[in-house]
């Protein structure tokens, strides 16, 4: 008996997670006591009564209050010996193991909100916002689907934001008449309206795989959802106060919105003296990578580095905008296409060797600094072009140099 208590000691210091103890322990009990079955049966909340031994199951406690099953084809006299004095090992150790991984959940969820105050901060485009919030919430919470709807100002409806698609026809006729926190009736879908200064902007749906949804899983939803309806809510703000501004916040670059407007009177322009335009479109390579794997201050740190040499490397009157999330446009007047690739072929190399440092904005991250490279698109546009076009034709180029190898500049030929 001494001897097999030696190796299960040994066998629970090799154990490190509730799987890895289940599938230690399968083995010593296999080898020990010639069983078929063995596994190890929780529960997300105490039991308070007693239970017995059975023919197939010996429970585990923690202060007389039941915490698991050990489950086996069944429990023989010597087994049932054995486990009269191994099982407050297994217990503590799966006890330490239970506290270990809701530490490190909790970490986790904090790591999570901290990054969701920094977009807080930093961030002001719904576009953008969501699915990098939807992707932090995804990651916490990896047996739930998670579904953001934002309510349409005009219409009042709730429409699907994140991700692409829902195809479960409950949540989405449930939607139409949530007003408060509401659970389905297995338990496993809980509807959160997203409310912020009284203002209702949307709702956040989690969907569990698997079991309930759990108090605790409930309390971290429900804080996540209140700092999304606040971003939400100052994005909205600021997309109104938007329509009367011409710069995006982050790089000091025209914003979509103005550089929509100079695109006009660029075109206009080039028409009107027979000139030359050029356009280029822009894309950081892998930039969600930078995101994920050093986090969103870093991922603005690489925005503002970024435009901060496009702008070295343009002339006074050449005009450069912020289109979007990770992308830049630019605008070339007086430029033909051989210019044009020259212009971005220097800034394409500028970028390629520029090594950015990384260390204050991730005080935390073993990598001090990075590298980033940059696909470009260019356009140089016809008489019988219109507005759109000169972009619209850019970003073709900007799409066949990403799926041709990234890091390159590509012109577009009609």
């Amino acid at each position: 008996m001494l001897e097999k208590i030696e190796k299960l000691s040994k066998v629970l210091n090799e154990s490190y997670s509730e799987k890895s103890l289940g599938e230690t322990l399968r083995a010593f009990f296999t080898e020990n006591f010639d069983i078929s079955a063995f596994s190890i049966e929780l529960f997300d909340t105490q039991k308070s009564e007693d239970e017995k031994i059975t023919t197939s199951k010996y429970p585990l406690y923690k202060h007389k209050k039941l915490i698991a099953n050990l489950c086996f084809s069944e429990i023989s006299a010597e087994l049932e010996k054995f486990l009269n004095i191994g099982a407050a090992f297994i217990s503590l150790k799966l006890q330490n193991i239970i506290l270990n991984e809701k530490m490190q959940k909790n970490i986790n969820f904090h790591e999570t909100m901290k990054n969701i105050a920094k977009i807080i901060e930093t961030q002001y485009e719904l576009n953008y916002i969501i699915p990098i919030i939807g992707e932090m919430i995804d990651k916490f919470f990896e047996d739930y689907l998670i579904y953001v709807f934002l309510k349409n100002e005009n219409t009042g409806v709730n429409v699907l934001s994140w991700p692409m698609a829902c195809n479960d026809k409950n949540i989405l006729e449930k939607i139409t008449d949530i007003t408060d926190k509401t659970y389905s009736e297995d338990k496993k879908t809980l509807f959160i309206p997203l409310s912020s200064e009284g203002k209702e902007v949307g709702i956040l749906v989690a969907k569990s795989m698997d079991e309930q949804i759990t108090e605790k899983n409930e309390d971290y939803l429900a804080q996540i959802s209140s700092q999304m309806a606040t971003t939400i809510n100052r994005a909205n703000v600021y997309a109104e106060i938007l329509k009367h501004a011409t710069l995006d916040a982050l790089t000091g670059f025209y914003n979509r919105r103005q550089l929509e407007e100079r695109i006009k009177q660029e075109v206009s322009n080039a028409k009107r003296q027979n000139a030359p335009l050029c356009g280029i479109m822009t894309d950081i390579d892998f930039f969600k990578n930078v995101n994920d794997t050093y986090g969103h201050a870093v991922g603005d740190l690489v925005l503002k580095t970024i435009a901060k040499i496009i702008r070295s490397q343009l002339r006074e009157y050449d005009i450069a905008g912020r289109y979007g999330g990770e992308e830049f446009s630019i605008l070339l007047p007086f430029t033909k296409i051989q210019e044009a690739q020259m212009v971005a072929e220097r800034l394409r190399k500028t970028i390629e060797s520029k090594v950015i440092d990384i260390s204050k904005a991730n005080v935390e991250s073993e990598v001090k600094s990075i590298h980033v490279t940059l696909s470009l698109g260019i356009y140089e546009i016809k008489p019988t072009d219109n507005d759109e076009d000169l972009l619209i034709k850019a970003d073709k180029a900007l799409y066949e140099a990403k799926n041709t190898g990234r890091n390159k500049v590509v012109v577009h030929n009609e």
